[in-house]
Protein backbone atom coordinates (compact mmCIF):
# COMPACT_ATOMS: atom_id res chain seq x y z
CA UNK A 1 0.00 0.00 0.00
CA UNK A 2 1.68 3.37 -1.05
CA UNK A 3 0.59 6.71 -1.10
CA UNK A 4 0.68 8.08 -4.45
CA UNK A 5 0.08 11.73 -6.45
CA UNK A 6 -3.73 11.18 -6.31
CA UNK A 7 -4.93 10.68 -2.53
CA UNK A 8 -5.39 6.44 -2.46
CA UNK A 9 -8.52 5.10 -0.24
CA UNK A 10 -8.46 2.55 2.49
CA UNK A 11 -11.34 0.09 2.78
CA UNK A 12 -11.81 -2.23 5.93
CA UNK A 13 -14.35 -4.91 6.55
CA UNK A 14 -14.44 -6.90 9.25
CA UNK A 15 -16.69 -10.39 9.64
CA UNK A 16 -17.23 -12.26 12.49
CA UNK A 17 -15.27 -15.11 14.17
CA UNK A 18 -13.97 -17.58 12.25
CA UNK A 19 -10.75 -19.02 12.56
CA UNK A 20 -7.58 -18.51 9.89
CA UNK A 21 -8.02 -22.19 8.06
CA UNK A 22 -12.00 -21.51 7.41
CA UNK A 23 -11.12 -18.20 4.84
CA UNK A 24 -7.80 -19.20 4.17
CA UNK A 25 -8.38 -23.07 3.29
CA UNK A 26 -9.70 -22.28 0.25
CA UNK A 27 -13.10 -24.12 0.87
CA UNK A 28 -15.61 -21.31 0.11
CA UNK A 29 -16.44 -20.35 -3.68
CA UNK A 30 -15.87 -16.37 -3.13
CA UNK A 31 -12.78 -15.95 -0.71
CA UNK A 32 -11.48 -19.60 -1.46
CA UNK A 33 -10.01 -17.67 -4.90
CA UNK A 34 -8.56 -14.64 -2.19
CA UNK A 35 -5.16 -16.07 -1.05
CA UNK A 36 -4.12 -16.73 -5.05
CA UNK A 37 -5.37 -13.33 -6.85
CA UNK A 38 -4.26 -10.91 -3.66
CA UNK A 39 -2.02 -10.34 -0.61
CA UNK A 40 -2.37 -12.87 2.67
CA UNK A 41 -0.95 -11.67 5.85
CA UNK A 42 -0.63 -15.75 7.23
CA UNK A 43 0.71 -15.22 10.82
CA UNK A 44 -2.14 -12.39 11.80
CA UNK A 45 -3.86 -13.16 15.31
CA UNK A 46 -6.73 -10.93 16.60
CA UNK A 47 -6.35 -8.87 19.66
CA UNK A 48 -8.77 -10.13 22.14
CA UNK A 49 -12.10 -11.97 22.95
CA UNK A 50 -15.11 -11.27 22.47
CA UNK A 51 -16.21 -8.89 19.60
CA UNK A 52 -15.57 -5.35 20.71
CA UNK A 53 -12.61 -4.93 22.27
CA UNK A 54 -11.28 -5.56 18.46
CA UNK A 55 -13.39 -3.38 16.87
CA UNK A 56 -12.21 -1.17 19.13
CA UNK A 57 -8.67 -1.79 18.86
CA UNK A 58 -8.81 -1.44 15.25
CA UNK A 59 -10.59 2.08 15.02
CA UNK A 60 -8.53 3.48 18.12
CA UNK A 61 -4.83 1.25 18.74
CA UNK A 62 -6.13 0.37 21.76
CA UNK A 63 -9.05 -2.08 23.32
CA UNK A 64 -10.09 1.27 25.97
CA UNK A 65 -10.55 -1.07 28.61
CA UNK A 66 -13.20 -3.00 26.75
CA UNK A 67 -13.28 -6.37 27.64
CA UNK A 68 -16.99 -7.33 26.60
CA UNK A 69 -19.54 -6.74 24.28
CA UNK A 70 -21.03 -3.90 26.05
CA UNK A 71 -22.34 -0.46 26.00
CA UNK A 72 -19.45 1.60 25.90
CA UNK A 73 -19.27 5.35 26.11
CA UNK A 74 -15.18 6.15 25.22
CA UNK A 75 -13.02 9.38 25.35
CA UNK A 76 -10.35 8.03 23.60
CA UNK A 77 -8.69 9.42 20.63
CA UNK A 78 -9.57 7.52 17.45
CA UNK A 79 -8.62 7.30 13.83
CA UNK A 80 -11.26 9.36 12.64
CA UNK A 81 -9.41 12.17 15.08
CA UNK A 82 -6.00 11.64 13.42
CA UNK A 83 -8.30 11.79 9.97
CA UNK A 84 -9.85 14.98 10.06
CA UNK A 85 -6.17 16.51 11.37
CA UNK A 86 -4.95 15.74 7.99
CA UNK A 87 -7.76 16.70 6.12
CA UNK A 88 -8.74 13.17 5.46
CA UNK A 89 -12.39 12.02 5.10
CA UNK A 90 -13.95 8.66 6.33
CA UNK A 91 -17.02 6.99 6.29
CA UNK A 92 -18.59 4.23 8.03
CA UNK A 93 -21.48 2.07 6.44
CA UNK A 94 -22.88 -0.39 8.82
CA UNK A 95 -25.54 -2.59 6.97
CA UNK A 96 -28.97 -1.58 8.89
CA UNK A 97 -27.38 1.11 10.88
CA UNK A 98 -30.92 3.34 11.82
CA UNK A 99 -29.00 6.96 11.31
CA UNK A 100 -29.88 9.95 13.44
CA UNK A 101 -26.66 9.16 15.75
CA UNK A 102 -28.96 6.12 17.24
CA UNK A 103 -26.60 4.53 20.30
CA UNK A 104 -29.28 1.30 20.85
CA UNK A 105 -27.10 -1.93 20.99
CA UNK A 106 -29.03 -3.78 18.06
CA UNK A 107 -31.30 -2.89 15.60
CA UNK A 108 -34.11 -4.99 13.75
CA UNK A 109 -33.80 -7.60 11.29
CA UNK A 110 -33.80 -5.72 7.58
CA UNK A 111 -32.90 -5.77 3.91
CA UNK A 112 -29.71 -3.38 3.38
CA UNK A 113 -27.89 -3.84 0.43
CA UNK A 114 -26.53 -7.29 -0.86
CA UNK A 115 -26.84 -10.12 1.36
CA UNK A 116 -29.39 -11.58 3.27
CA UNK A 117 -31.38 -9.52 5.75
CA UNK A 118 -30.15 -9.45 9.25
CA UNK A 119 -29.48 -7.25 12.40
CA UNK A 120 -27.17 -4.28 13.20
CA UNK A 121 -25.18 -4.59 16.22
CA UNK A 122 -23.46 -1.45 17.66
CA UNK A 123 -20.77 -3.50 19.05
CA UNK A 124 -19.40 -4.23 15.85
CA UNK A 125 -19.45 -0.65 14.89
CA UNK A 126 -16.35 1.28 16.78
CA UNK A 127 -16.89 4.77 15.32
CA UNK A 128 -20.52 5.34 17.47
CA UNK A 129 -19.04 4.17 20.88
CA UNK A 130 -16.27 7.18 21.12
CA UNK A 131 -17.85 10.54 22.50
CA UNK A 132 -16.59 12.89 20.13
CA UNK A 133 -18.24 10.87 17.35
CA UNK A 134 -21.75 10.23 19.22
CA UNK A 135 -22.18 13.26 20.43
CA UNK A 136 -21.22 15.31 17.83
CA UNK A 137 -24.52 15.28 14.63
CA UNK A 138 -21.64 16.42 11.92
CA UNK A 139 -19.54 13.74 12.48
CA UNK A 140 -21.87 10.76 13.16
CA UNK A 141 -23.57 11.99 10.10
CA UNK A 142 -20.53 9.96 7.95
CA UNK A 143 -22.25 7.08 9.84
CA UNK A 144 -24.99 5.16 7.62
CA UNK A 145 -26.34 2.49 6.52
CA UNK A 146 -25.00 0.16 3.65
CA UNK A 147 -27.68 1.45 1.10
CA UNK A 148 -26.23 4.74 1.08
CA UNK A 149 -22.15 3.23 0.33
CA UNK A 150 -20.36 5.18 -2.52
CA UNK A 151 -16.91 3.16 -2.92
CA UNK A 152 -15.63 7.02 -3.59
CA UNK A 153 -17.14 9.17 -0.48
CA UNK A 154 -14.10 9.04 1.63
CA UNK A 155 -10.55 8.58 2.10
CA UNK A 156 -11.22 5.92 4.85
CA UNK A 157 -14.53 3.45 4.78
CA UNK A 158 -15.16 0.88 7.09
CA UNK A 159 -17.83 -1.30 6.14
CA UNK A 160 -19.55 -3.35 8.88
CA UNK A 161 -22.04 -6.04 7.30
CA UNK A 162 -25.22 -7.30 9.49
CA UNK A 163 -24.93 -10.31 11.64
CA UNK A 164 -26.19 -12.31 9.06
CA UNK A 165 -24.10 -11.12 6.46
CA UNK A 166 -20.64 -10.84 8.74
CA UNK A 167 -20.65 -14.65 9.35
CA UNK A 168 -21.78 -14.26 13.11
CA UNK A 169 -25.40 -15.85 13.19
CA UNK A 170 -25.24 -17.55 9.57
CA UNK A 171 -22.20 -18.96 8.93
CA UNK A 172 -19.47 -18.76 6.26
CA UNK A 173 -21.68 -19.45 3.51
CA UNK A 174 -23.78 -16.34 4.14
CA UNK A 175 -20.17 -13.90 4.18
CA UNK A 176 -18.87 -15.93 1.13
CA UNK A 177 -21.68 -14.67 -0.58
CA UNK A 178 -22.06 -11.12 1.04
CA UNK A 179 -18.89 -10.59 -0.16
CA UNK A 180 -19.12 -11.86 -3.78
CA UNK A 181 -22.54 -9.69 -4.10
CA UNK A 182 -20.90 -6.25 -2.79
CA UNK A 183 -16.72 -6.55 -3.37
CA UNK A 184 -17.27 -5.74 -7.13
CA UNK A 185 -18.68 -1.90 -6.01
CA UNK A 186 -14.92 -1.47 -4.29
CA UNK A 187 -13.16 -3.34 -7.15
CA UNK A 188 -14.92 -2.20 -10.47
CA UNK A 189 -14.57 1.76 -9.19
CA UNK A 190 -12.04 3.80 -10.50
CA UNK A 191 -11.42 4.87 -7.09
CA UNK A 192 -9.89 1.12 -6.26
CA UNK A 193 -7.10 1.75 -8.86
CA UNK A 194 -4.60 3.02 -6.24
CA UNK A 195 -6.56 1.77 -2.98
CA UNK A 196 -6.54 -0.97 -0.74
CA UNK A 197 -9.11 -3.18 0.86
CA UNK A 198 -8.45 -5.04 3.97
CA UNK A 199 -10.90 -8.05 4.71
CA UNK A 200 -10.17 -9.48 7.70
CA UNK A 201 -12.13 -11.24 11.37
CA UNK A 202 -12.92 -9.49 14.01
CA UNK A 203 -11.72 -12.79 16.47
CA UNK A 204 -11.47 -16.86 15.77
CA UNK A 205 -13.66 -19.19 17.55
CA UNK A 206 -11.87 -20.09 20.04
CA UNK A 207 -11.82 -18.45 24.17
CA UNK A 208 -8.62 -19.86 24.89
CA UNK A 209 -5.51 -18.50 24.44
CA UNK A 210 -3.66 -15.13 25.00
CA UNK A 211 -5.41 -13.47 21.85
CA UNK A 212 -8.16 -13.46 19.88
CA UNK A 213 -6.88 -16.09 17.76
CA UNK A 214 -5.24 -16.77 14.54
CA UNK A 215 -7.47 -15.19 11.71
CA UNK A 216 -6.93 -14.49 7.68
CA UNK A 217 -6.35 -11.10 6.41
CA UNK A 218 -6.52 -10.24 2.91
CA UNK A 219 -4.67 -7.24 1.39
CA UNK A 220 -6.88 -6.82 -1.65
CA UNK A 221 -5.36 -4.14 -4.10
CA UNK A 222 -4.06 -3.65 -7.25
CA UNK A 223 -0.26 -2.82 -6.06
CA UNK A 224 -0.43 -5.76 -4.10
CA UNK A 225 1.60 -9.27 -6.10
CA UNK A 226 -1.05 -11.51 -6.69
CA UNK A 227 -0.88 -14.68 -4.86
CA UNK A 228 1.49 -12.99 -2.17
CA UNK A 229 2.04 -14.34 1.24
CA UNK A 230 3.37 -12.32 4.09
CA UNK A 231 4.68 -14.63 7.45
CA UNK A 232 5.34 -11.54 9.25
CA UNK A 233 3.48 -11.76 12.76
CA UNK A 234 0.65 -8.94 12.45
CA UNK A 235 -2.07 -7.89 14.51
CA UNK A 236 -5.59 -5.89 14.00
CA UNK A 237 -2.74 -3.07 15.16
CA UNK A 238 -0.85 -3.14 11.99
CA UNK A 239 -3.90 -2.48 9.56
CA UNK A 240 -4.53 0.72 11.94
CA UNK A 241 -0.57 0.97 11.62
CA UNK A 242 -0.79 0.55 7.57
CA UNK A 243 -3.09 3.51 7.30
CA UNK A 244 -1.46 5.98 9.69
CA UNK A 245 1.27 5.60 8.07
CA UNK A 246 0.08 5.68 4.81
CA UNK A 247 -1.33 8.90 4.86
CA UNK A 248 1.53 10.25 7.74
CA UNK A 249 -1.41 10.42 10.21
CA UNK A 250 1.38 9.73 13.47
CA UNK A 251 0.05 6.73 15.40
CA UNK A 252 -1.94 5.68 18.59
CA UNK A 253 -1.08 3.79 21.32
CA UNK A 254 -0.36 -0.02 20.46
CA UNK A 255 -0.11 0.64 16.82
CA UNK A 256 2.91 2.77 17.63
CA UNK A 257 4.58 -0.68 18.06
CA UNK A 258 2.68 -2.73 15.40
CA UNK A 259 3.81 -3.54 12.12
CA UNK A 260 3.13 -1.85 9.27
CA UNK A 261 1.62 -4.49 6.30
CA UNK A 262 4.27 -2.61 3.85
Amino acid sequence: FRVASIDPQANTIVLENEDYSTLAGGNLPYIGTFASKYGLAANYHAIAHPSEPNYVALFSGSTQGVTNDGKYELAGQNLVDQLEAHGKTWAVFAQGFPGNCDTKTTGPSVADGPGQPGAYARKHNPAISFTDISSNPSRCSHITDLSHFDPAAANFEMIVPNLCNDMHDCGPSAGDAFLQAFMPSILNSPAYQDSVLFVTTDEGKGDSGTDGGHVATFVISPLVTPGFTSQTPYTHYSILRTIEDAWGLGCLQQSCDASPMA
